[in-house]
C-alpha cells in the first residue's frame, strides 16, 4: 500500500508528465485545447497521449489505447477535465470509465462554464476516486487563448514589440531592418506559429509590405511538433479608409489575408474592393469610432466566426498604442537590442500624454532571458495601486 506522501510525491511525477505531453499539442490543436493524459499504476506509466490536432483522438483516448488491459484499476492523470460531451469525438469521461480507472487526477477543470464540472461528476458518480487543482497554473498556462475564448468571450492578445534599448522601433525615414538579430527573429516566427491571426495596421503595411507568415527550418517545426504543411495565421490589417495596395506582398502568399475596413469606405471603393477579392483577399466591413476601427469588434469577429483563440499584434506605435490603451493585452513580448536610435526615431507606442505617474501604464516581468544577443522579456499588466505614490 502507497502512504500519503509517496502517493503525492508520484502524482506530482504524473501529472508533470501529462504537462510535458499536453504542450506537444501547443502549436496544432486550436480551437481545441492542448491536454495530455498519463495512466499509472503507482509509479509505473502503462499508458499516455496528447492531443494532437482537432477532430482527432482526445489525449485520454490515446493514452487508454497504448494502455489496453493495463488501464484497468490505474491512476489517469489528465490536464484538463475529462470531457462528458459528444463533439467530433466521444467523451473522455465515458472512455475512462468503461476501461475501470480506479483514480483520475486533473490539473484544472473545463473553463467553459456550461460543462465545467460535469466530466468529475460523471466520473464520480461511477465510483471513481477523483482529485483536482495538482498544477492547476501550469495547466492553466497551457491555453490562455481556450480560457480567455470561455471565460471573456474574446481571444487572448499578445503584443509583440521589437526595439532598441531607448525603445525605438525604426528610424525617422522609417528603416527599421533589422533592430534585432537573427535568433530573436526566429523567435518571432515560432510566435506566429502559436497563433491563428497577426493583426497589423495600414500605416506598417504601407511602410514595411510585411510578409506575416511563419517561415521556420524543418528542424525548428520538427521541435515544435508541426508536422507537413505549416498553417500560417489569418493576417488581419486594419485599414479604416481602404487604402490596401494590390501588389501588397502578403496577397501573393499563402494564407488569408482579412482587411478590416468600414462601410463607408467600401462604398466609395467598390473597385478597389472588387480588385483586392480578386487578389485573393477578403474585405470584412466592421464597425468604426472617429475614423478608428473599433478594436472589440474586430476580437469578436476573430472568436466567433474564424474561432480564432490567440492573436499577435505586430504593428506600429499606433494600432500597438490603441490595443494598449483600450485594455486589450494580455502579454508583452519585447524583444530588446543592444543598440541606440536616437529620440528622433520612432516609439513603440503612441499613448496619450500623462499628466500623473499614477496614470501609467503598470507592467510586471513574467520571464526574461537572452535571444542571441538581445533580450526577451514577457509582461503582463498590472493594475496601479490606488495607494502607490512617487
Amino acid at each position: 500500500m502507497t502512504d500519503t506522501n509517496t502517493q503525492a510525491q508520484i502524482d506530482q511525477k504524473m501529472m508533470r508528465r501529462a504537462l510535458e505531453l499536453a504542450q506537444k499539442g501547443r502549436y496544432t490543436t486550436a480551437p481545441n485545447p492542448a491536454v495530455g493524459c498519463v495512466l499509472a499504476k503507482g509509479d509505473q506509466i502503462v499508458g499516455e497521449g496528447w492531443h494532437h490536432k482537432a477532430g482527432e483522438p482526445h489525449a485520454e483516448r490515446l493514452a487508454l489505447a497504448e494502455a489496453g488491459e493495463a488501464a484497468k484499476g490505474a491512476t489517469a492523470y489528465v490536464t484538463l477535465e475529462p470531457c462528458s460531451h459528444y463533439g467530433r469525438t466521444p467523451p473522455c469521461a465515458d472512455g475512462l470509465i468503461e476501461a475501470g480507472v480506479a483514480r483520475v487526477v486533473v490539473a484544472m477543470q473545463d473553463p467553459n462554464p456550461l460543462v465545467g464540472g460535469q466530466g468529475l461528476a460523471k466520473l464520480q458518480r461511477a465510483g471513481i476516486e477523483t482529485k483536482l487543482g495538482l498544477y492547476e497554473q501550469e495547466a492553466k498556462a497551457l491555453n490562455p487563448g481556450f480560457i480567455m475564448s470561455m471565460t471573456e468571450k474574446r481571444p487572448f492578445v499578445r503584443l509583440k514589440m521589437a526595439a532598441s534599448a531607448d525603445g525605438r522601433t525604426a528610424l525617422k525615414n522609417g528603416e527599421s531592418r533589422w533592430i534585432t538579430g537573427a535568433m530573436a527573429r526566429e523567435e518571432v516566427h515560432k510566435l506566429r506559429a502559436l497563433h491563428g491571426a497577426i493583426i497589423t495596421g495600414i500605416g506598417t503595411v504601407l511602410a514595411d509590405d510585411p510578409s506575416l507568415n511563419v517561415r521556420l527550418p524543418e528542424a525548428v517545426l520538427k521541435e515544435l511538433h508541426i508536422h507537413g504543411e505549416v498553417s500560417h495565421p489569418l493576417r488581419v490589417v486594419l485599414d479604416a479608409h481602404l487604402s490596401m495596395p494590390l501588389d501588397a506582398k502578403m496577397l501573393s502568399l499563402p494564407g488569408r489575408t482579412l482587411i478590416m475596413t468600414t462601410k463607408e469606405a467600401v462604398d466609395d471603393a467598390l473597385d478597389l474592393c472588387d480588385a483586392l477579392i480578386e487578389k485573393g483577399a477578403e474585405v470584412i466591413a466592421v464597425s468604426a469610432e472617429e475614423d478608428r476601427i473599433h478594436l472589440p469588434t474586430v476580437l469578436e469577429y476573430l472568436l466567433t466566426q474564424e474561432q480564432v483563440q490567440e492573436v499577435m499584434v505586430e504593428a506600429g506605435a499606433i494600432v500597438a498604442g490603441a490595443f494598449v490603451r483600450e485594455g486589450l493585452v494580455d502579454e508583452y513580448h519585447l524583444f530588446t537590442a543592444p543598440s541606440f536610435l536616437g529620440d528622433a526615431a520612432r516609439p513603440m507606442l503612441h499613448l496619450p500624454e500623462f499628466e500623473k505617474m499614477a496614470d501609467k501604464v503598470t507592467l510586471a516581468y513574467q520571464s526574461v532571458k537572452m535571444v542571441g544577443e538581445d533580450l526577451y522579456s514577457v509582461l503582463v499588466p498590472q493594475p496601479v495601486s490606488k495607494g502607490e505614490t512617487a
